[in-house]
């Protein structure tokens, strides 16, 4: 009776257009979500990933500190996530929506705000990658770690900026995900909840597609004149995008998005019958009776208990597990599946970005697509979802096995792997034949040379002069590189070596990326049934609650440690760091691909067995609700002769 009374028309107070009405149901609903979650994909999980590497160069920050900056948002979202779903779950979510459009479009703008107080950007002299043997015209570079620019002091803005993101995306995925459940049938539940997840996922694959034009695009906007009176290009190390443009168009478009949801009323127009015809399949530990009979939720007293109650619910902590060592898994490859596919099969950075956003965005929409539709359609009940779950898991876990046999060994690389040309020694980048060069160690330019043999820089590779011809840039008079392995190489040109890493003769990538495909699409498969049996197996007047709850496991068991596992374990295949001219270890440059392979199938694997074991312990102590037992015929004719 409260819903069937809070059910209104769509608009503002009276003002209440006959066409708005068109959009009050939860196709317009579910509209307005998926808009507002494509936004907050391609701000949070798009534009600041492709941009955090711009602006770690322009505001002088290690990766440590923009590491921060990524974690800020994870820890707002832990901080307010239980509070938000908590007391919005018996209050207005459409206007708790609308709350969250607001937050999410100041925080975009906050983010940007640094590039219009931080004045023009001022690059320094560009180094010569060369070989100078004579003269004393070469830079000296001393140490200098005591000098600190004020632009680092900017970092507070950008997290102020992540934490702000982090409070408009609370709602959005718990209060947001529970309306949708509020207003349709409990078969179409699955449907509308993988649509909507299903268009969260395009939000990353259009910011880092947009992100990465307008990187294309000068920081000022104004190309400046180098001193050579050429213009700088991108090929220039010191090049840096325009990265503020699209936080600031989001800011404005997401800022949109606050009318529709502020006109949407409480409940939608039939929601009072769809809740009335619902069944419970409410885990069956007394949790429902003591939530209806005390009335828990409605005052802040209630908070402990009610949390309480959820965590002491096996089912329900069973799918939060499970769902967390997913999410480790699913974060650690969306950071560095560009990464491995750069090292393992030898392309361009660029490259690796595209591809792994082609290949993760579509597997991931279609994984949740499909289960929300196979849920649906085959109108399974909570237990039946779950078992659902452990086929789905267990798929994955045998296409995981592709880093097996879909692996490439490391292409020769001078001073690392091999030496040069039977001179100087493994793992010393230094050697006769470029003894008196005078190469800066941090100054990571890679060749390949004419013997096929990969050099750290044209100066590590002893080239002492370049040419421009064609727009392709050749380094001449190289005095570490040896003969032409092929009889048929070219003779006139000695020593010959072309800027970039040697081509890699590893043909696997089309099979590494059809395998990877599938366990992606597999294992997404298992997120809208586990949401779907989470909001099943709680009290209804628990549900934006619970999810509440899976949010803070999820980024503490899941989001927020799943890249630093997988960056330590990258880390650990790391044969060639950089050094800068403090000592100072940074970045690395060249890894040990099968340890890599070896070391990220490992925690996969693991992470999927722990997954199966947890969804497997969820369907054995699931206890549906008991249903009263059919009345028998002799129960009926008695009730009939007293009426």
């Amino acid at each position: 009776p409260a819903e069937a009374a809070e059910e209104g028309p769509c608009g503002w107070g009276r003002c209440t257009p006959k066409a708005l009405q068109l959009c009050n149901n939860p196709e317009g609903y579910l509209a307005a979500y998926s808009l507002l979650a494509i936004f907050q994909g391609i701000v949070v999980n798009g534009l600041i990933n492709i941009s955090i590497s711009t602006i770690e160069k322009r505001y002088e920050l290690n990766s440590s500190l923009t590491g921060l900056i990524s974690a800020s948002y994870d820890i707002a979202f832990c901080i307010l996530s239980l509070f938000v779903s908590f007391f919005g779950e018996r209050g207005h979510k459409p206007r708790w929506l609308a709350f969250s459009a607001f937050m999410l479009g100041l925080g975009s703008l906050i983010f940007s705000l640094p590039h219009f107080s931080s004045g023009k950007y001022h690059y320094g002299a560009k180094l010569e990658d060369t070989c100078q043997i004579s003269g004393t015209s070469s830079t000296n570079f001393t140490c200098s770690a005591s000098t600190k620019s004020s632009l680092s002091n900017y970092l507070y803005v950008f997290i102020l900026g992540q934490l702000l993101l982090g409070v408009g995306g609370t709602p959005l995925y718990t209060l947001g995900t529970a309306f949708i459940d509020d207003s349709v049938p409990k078969h179409k539940s699955s449907l509308y909840i993988g649509i909507g997840y299903a268009m969260s996922l395009l939000g990353p694959a259009i910011g880092y597609v947009l992100g990465g034009q307008l990187l294309n695009v000068y920081i000022d906007i104004e190309i400046p004149e180098r001193q050579d009176n050429t213009q700088m290009d991108q090929d220039d190390p010191r090049w840096l995008g325009a990265w503020w443009i699209a936080f600031l168009a989001c800011c404005f478009a997401i800022w949109f998005l606050i009318i529709p949801f502020s006109c949407f009323p409480k409940y939608l127009p039939g929601t009072a019958k769809i809740q009335a015809e619902k069944i419970s399949e409410t885990h069956n530990d007394g949790s429902e009776a003591l939530v209806e009979n005390k009335n828990i939720g409605k005052s802040f007293k209630d908070f402990p208990v009610a949390l309480l109650i959820l965590l002491k619910n096996p089912v329900l902590m069973s799918l939060i597990i499970a769902s967390s060592s997913e999410a480790l898994v699913a974060t650690g490859f969306a950071t560095f599946l560009p990464k491995f596919i750069e090292n393992q099969f030898g392309k361009t950075s660029s490259f690796s970005a595209t591809l792994g956003g082609l290949v993760l965005v579509p597997a991931a929409a279609l994984g949740q697509v499909i289960s929300g539709i196979l849920v649906s359609k085959c109108k399974m009940d909570c237990k039946n979802i779950i078992k659902f779950m452990i086929g789905t898991c267990s798929v994955a876990l045998l296409l995981n096995t592709v880093f097996l046999f879909a692996k490439c060994g490391n292409e020769p690389f001078a001073g690392v792997s091999e030496t040069y040309d039977g001179t100087g020694m493994l793992h010393n980048l230094t050697a006769p034949c470029n003894a008196n060069c005078r190469c800066l160690r941090y100054m990571y330019y890679p060749v390949c040379g004419r013997d096929e043999v990969q050099y750290f820089s044209p100066c590590f590779a002893g080239c002492a002069s370049s040419l421009i011809n064609n727009m392709k840039k050749t380094y001449h008079n190289c005095s570490c590189i040896g003969k032409p392995k092929r009889e048929n190489g070219s003779e006139d040109i000695l020593y010959e070596a072309i800027p970039g890493k040697c081509p890699t003769q590893c043909t696997v990538l089309p099979l590494f990326m059809v395998f990877f495909f599938f366990a992606v699409v597999f294992t997404f498969m298992a997120v809208t049934p586990t949401t779907v049996a989470i909001l099943r197996c709680v009290p209804d007047k628990q549900r934006a609650f619970a999810l509440g709850v899976q949010s803070v496991f999820l980024r503490l068991l899941g989001t927020i440690p799943g890249p630093i596992l997988f960056g330590v374990a990258i880390d650990n295949s790391c044969t060639l760091w950089d050094v800068d001219e403090c000592k100072t270890k940074g970045a690395c440059w060249v890894y040990d691909n099968e340890r890599m392979a070896y070391l990220l199938m490992g925690i996969s694997a693991a992470c999927k067995i722990i997954t199966i074991i947890f969804v497997v312990m969820a369907v054995c102590l699931y206890k549906p609700p008991q249903t009263s037992p059919a009345p028998s015929q002799k129960d009926s004719e008695m009730v009939s002769a007293v009426h």
